[in-house]
């Protein structure tokens, strides 16, 4: 299940703070000047075992002649129409405002889940004044200070008690599901058509979920696999007015749903910074990959030009480079059913299950000749590692799980990557204390 958080308000309640906060990052911009966030930010965050996607916007603000402002009144009805559930962020020293009543309207409309955080509580007397929003009729509110942290907890378990459990729909069969996810106008539409041909016989429809997204079932040339669609097949009002962010949402709830994400460029444009924003949410969901380059057709080419180019990639993307790279061409049908084929070879890498037995066997001794840089005079001592049968994370149980760098768990996940093909499986390498 697709769980998208978007968080709203006007400008300058403490958004980005917030945001930062729950993804326990800095990657958004905090200023006191209201109108900072003019893009979105993307990221990822966990509370009690649930995952779900936040999303940053921009200040809510109608009636404003800067154009900025106007883009940003796009983005986040975009937000709010694309999103599970919604955090409303309002300012508990400032009180009530015209554009807080603005923004509860279209919350209203929408009739998505919602709870109102009240932000900037530092003191039990600013907590009382919280209780003035609740004439929005929106449900709870929860005075929180977002810098601080100081009641997000309470916050997030009525979040996540918001948030759809998972039901049904494309886990009851148990077959890969691959997505085709990039910018607009890449060839994500002309693939996914290139696939699915004519013979609509063999291909069954399913309704998506809540998220609206057209899934299809793939069974042909020896494969068996749901094709989740991102191509625009959904009608949309308005999209034009912003496509770029409308396509990042797609993508997110795409990539939600899937076990393994092909990331479609333009090669003439190459790989560019909204590519990477959607590649590491790849990876931060921890979703198989790959990468393919559409109308190679297009580019002028020698000998040395699929190669350099592929070099190009590969230095844009670090440190994840263990990615396959594939170029095709759609409008020719060049190289697209091999596109299937790599999917379903990552599919297979990101199922891969170490023995625990083989993988102790394998790494102890290389550990034992390269360990861990000492620190302050103590020593980390490796004792015992394990893989997660589910996914590609490994378990190292050492003493002082805490020195361990990420250097050094770099060096380990290169290690296992030399010995067993991961190739377009984020690992990770996670440090557990020997009881």
């Amino acid at each position: 299940m697709s769980n998208v958080v978007a968080i709203v308000g006007r400008p300058n309640v403490g958004k980005s703070t917030l945001f930062n906060r729950l993804t326990e990052t800095r990657q958004a911009i905090v200023d006191e000047v209201a109108g900072v966030t003019r893009d979105r930010h993307y990221g990822k965050a966990e509370w009690q075992g649930v995952e779900f996607s936040v999303i940053d916007t921009g200040g809510y603000i109608k009636g404003s002649d800067d154009i900025f402002e106007g883009e940003i009144r796009k983005q986040v009805q975009i937000a709010i129409d694309e999103s599970t559930a919604l955090i409303f962020t309002v300012d508990v020293i400032e009180g009530v405002t015209q554009f807080d009543t603005e923004v509860a309207k279209i919350i209203r409309k929408s009739k998505k889940p919602c709870i109102i955080v009240a932000n900037k509580v530092d003191s039990h007397e600013k907590a009382a004044y919280s209780a003035e929003f609740y004439q929005f009729g929106l449900g709870t509110v929860y005075p929180i200070s977002a810098i601080s942290g100081s009641g997000t907890g309470d916050m997030l378990d009525a979040l996540v008690e918001l948030l759809p459990k998972e039901e049904g729909g494309l886990e009851e069969i148990e077959i890969p599901r691959i997505a085709i996810v990039g910018r607009p106008n890449v060839g994500k539409s002309s693939l996914t058509n290139a696939l699915l041909g004519e013979e609509r016989n063999i291909v069954t429809a399913v309704a998506g979920t809540t998220r609206d997204t057209i899934n299809t079932r793939y069974s042909k040339f020896g494969h068996d696999f749901w094709l989740i669609d991102t191509a625009g097949i959904r009608r949309k009002a308005k999209v034009h007015e912003d496509l770029e962010f409308y396509s990042v949402m797609r993508s997110i709830n795409a990539i939600e749903r899937s076990d393994v994400c092909l990331l479609m460029i333009d090669a003439e444009q190459g790989i560019e910074a909204q590519d990477l924003s959607i590649l590491s949410l790849i990876e931060k969901n921890r979703k198989g990959v790959a990468i393919i380059v559409n109308k190679w057709d297009l580019v002028e080419k020698d000998t040395k030009t699929a190669k350099e180019y592929e070099e190009k990639i590969r230095e844009r993307i670090k440190p994840f480079k263990d990615i396959p790279i594939l170029f095709i061409s759609v409008q020719d049908k060049q190289r697209i059913m091999k596109a299937v084929e790599v999917a379903m070879k990552v599919y297979e890498n990101k199922t891969r299950h170490i023995p625990t037995r083989q993988l102790n066997d394998y790494l102890l001794p290389l550990i034992e000749s390269t360990p861990p840089q000492a620190v302050k005079g103590k020593y980390v001592k490796i004792k015992y590692i394990t893989q997660l049968k589910t996914e590609a994370l490994f378990m190292f149980y050492c003493n002082l799980p805490q020195y361990v760098t990420e250097a050094y768990k770099r060096f380990l996940e290169n290690k296992i990557r030399e010995a067993y093909d991961f190739s377009g499986v984020p690992l990770v390498v996670s440090m557990r204390k020997k009881n």
